[in-house]
């Protein structure tokens, strides 16, 4: 997982509690909302400079730090590719 995600994410964890978040925490267990994933997808088109495909919108994508990292390196694998 690239650090900035990590970074990304944390001010969106209440109950990381000072942690660091690893790779396989799940995000909601660590506090992360259905409502701040919206805000989390913004910050995502902010700093990576992509958006990701509905079909990515998903539990699944937002399990943990690493899958929604996946999402995002696949999406700026294409971007390159288009590039």
């Amino acid at each position: 997982m690239d650090p900035r995600m990590a970074e990304l994410l944390t001010p969106y964890l209440k109950f990381l509690n000072g942690r660091e978040l690893g790779p396989d925490d799940s995000l909601r267990e660590r506090g992360l909302d259905s409502m701040q994933s919206i805000n989390v997808l913004f910050e995502i088109e902010d700093v990576f400079g992509v958006s990701l495909p509905d079909e990515d919108i998903t539990d699944a994508t937002f399990a943990t730090g690493a899958t929604l990292w996946n999402a995002v390196h696949a999406q700026l694998e294409r971007q390159e590719v288009s590039s």
